[in-house]
């Protein structure tokens, strides 16, 4: 996997990274030194949380990768090289990592980066009373799942620094791609005093101290975050903007406008209805986008404590004509959870997994008249489906609401929330249905299905299967390549024999970025990439 990873990210690297950026030749006839190095993206909406322990969602990484660094970073091909950490030694097992932390790594207040920075980050993400939804993410280190499940002690944990500078980490089993997982926002240091200091610590650029290329210097709640280059940083060299500004504007309609007004100079997830005119536009770049979209069911609320209603309401959607004529962004109708992109000793595990359903309206039918017979109900009970606001969210919920109406004949409602309230919503179990999309931090199989485990606490669905979360689990310690795919394939089929979600399309992401700049990253499962970023022109 790690062999194509790496092919694969070469080959978006050179074909989509830089494409439409304005060449290098360009960028060499005259001086870029009096061009003010800012750019203004669209974040759409507040980050949730800015501390590395607490966030689970996109846009709070998108600004967290910028402004943090963990022992492992990215180059501009997407490979995992040593970040924070200057050197590391792998025992003969494969299960003992020797971290050096680098001499020059510093703190955006100026102090040094120590071993015991990382090692109290990590035990803070597993501390049960820190709540992180992400600390699963950590259970391949030596003890942390039972320190995490309240039955160890957190000197149990295999994380221990040595001195200021050796960080020494235990893991359970062998892990292939321990250097890649070490790349996502769980694994950041954070500064122990800084956060004992204050319990707010993440939510003002008074109180935030991070490592990475950038530093948070000033945030309007709702309305924008604003980073600078970080000066303390140990590779500053390499960063040529001065000043990113993230801007929170929901609005499709609006933030393009903007865009073509150049009040914005990148944004993400264009309006439906100007695809088509954009698509042959420089400044459009299609993107792979690791991930589903997809609509969870609660299994605890009716009518969808039934698996033959989620069944009926899963095959009476038409994911052709929803990429095709709503989203109309290159996304792949999903028939399964895992996407396209990892290869396998015997092929895409998508392409050997193949689909699980087909669309069908008289099954449907069928399988809802069933389901309603079994629960002994006369009619259906009323049906919400919850979306974040989005005008594209909406536009695909009114497809789909339409669709029910035709192929099920059963009218449901929509309700729509802001995105930090949506998550307090579906984290609470508050919904019946409810839109939701997962993208891999690693593009492998397992951190896709990770999500419907019964422990993690990003699935909202209720639903708990004993044999999947236990092939899941043999999976991450399996050492043979293919029997490990084989426990994924299996685990995958378990979960769609249930379907405790509606799986809707993998993503694609559609972008307009202004031909003022280049060396913009963007990789198949994070949001642009700008330490390397350069305004070349006004």
């Amino acid at each position: 996997m790690k062999k194509w990873l790496s092919g694969f990210l070469l080959v978006l690297a050179v074909g989509l990274v830089l494409a439409g950026c304005k060449s290098e030749g360009a960028a060499d006839q005259g001086s870029t030194e009096d061009i003010d190095q800012e750019i203004v993206v669209n974040a759409m909406s507040e980050p949730p949380d800015l501390d590395p322990a607490l966030a689970t969602d996109t846009t709070s990484g998108w600004v967290l990768d910028h402004v943090f660094e963990g022992l492992y970073t990215k180059d501009k091909e997407g490979n995992p090289v040593l970040g924070t950490a200057s050197d590391v030694q792998v025992s003969e097992d494969g299960k003992t990592y020797t971290f050096t932390i680098r001499d020059d790594a510093t703190w955006s207040d100026g102090s040094p980066v120590t071993a015991q920075d990382f090692e109290y980050g990590w035990k803070r993400v597993l501390n049960p009373d820190t709540g992180s939804s992400f600390a699963f993410y950590m259970y391949y280190i030596k003890g942390a799942e039972a320190y995490n499940k309240g039955e160890a002690s957190v000197d149990d944990v295999g994380v221990t620094a040595k001195d200021e500078k050796t960080l020494v980490v235990d893991l359970e089993a062998p892990l292939g791609y321990f250097d890649e997982l070490l790349t996502m926002w769980t694994f950041y240091p954070v500064k122990q005093d800084v956060v004992e200091s204050d319990a707010n610590w993440s939510a003002s650029e008074d109180t935030y101290v991070s490592n990475g290329p950038f530093k948070l210097t000033s945030w309007e709640h709702d309305s924008q975050v604003v980073i600078e280059k970080n000066e303390e940083y140990w590779d500053k060299g390499v960063v040529k903007l001065d000043k990113v500004t993230y801007e929170m504007v929901n609005d499709a309609t609006t933030y393009y406008q903007m865009f073509k007004t150049n009040e914005l100079d990148l944004i993400q997830t264009l309006p439906t209805d100007v695809i088509d005119q954009e698509k042959d536009s420089e400044e459009y770049k299609e993107t792979p986008y690791f991930g589903t979209y997809m609509y969870m069911f609660n299994v605890d609320k009716e009518p969808f404590t039934n698996a033959k209603i989620r069944r009926a309401f899963t095959l009476a959607v038409d994911r052709t004509s929803l990429t095709e004529n709503v989203s109309k962004a290159g996304e792949t109708p999903a028939y399964a959870f895992v996407p396209e992109g990892v290869e396998t000793p015997e092929g895409d595990f998508r392409e050997i997994g193949g689909a699980y359903f087909e669309e069908d309206a008289e099954k449907a039918k069928q399988l809802l008249q069933e389901g309603m017979e079994e629960e002994g109900w006369d009619e259906l009970p009323e049906v919400t489906l919850l979306y974040n606001t989005s005008e594209n969210h909406k536009k695909i919920a009114e497809a789909v609401q339409e669709m029910y109406s035709k192929n099920l004949g059963v009218d449901i409602k929509l309700s729509n929330q802001e995105w930090k309230t949506y998550l307090d919503t579906t984290e609470q179990g508050n919904f019946q249905m409810a839109r939701m999309g997962w993208i891999g931090v690693l593009v492998d199989p397992v951190v896709i299905l990770d999500y419907y485990l019964g422990d993690s606490p990003n699935n909202r669905t209720n639903w708990v299967n004993e044999e999947y979360d236990e092939l899941i689990a043999q999976a991450k310690v399996e050492q043979d390549e293919q029997k490990r795919y084989d426990l994924l394939h299996q685990a995958e089929e378990v979960l769609m024999e249930d379907l405790p979600f509606n799986p809707i399309y993998h993503y694609t992401n559609t972008y307009l970025t202004s031909q003022n700049f280049k060396d913009i990253v963007y990789p198949v499962n994070r949001y642009p990439y700008l330490k390397w970023a350069q305004k070349v022109s006004e």
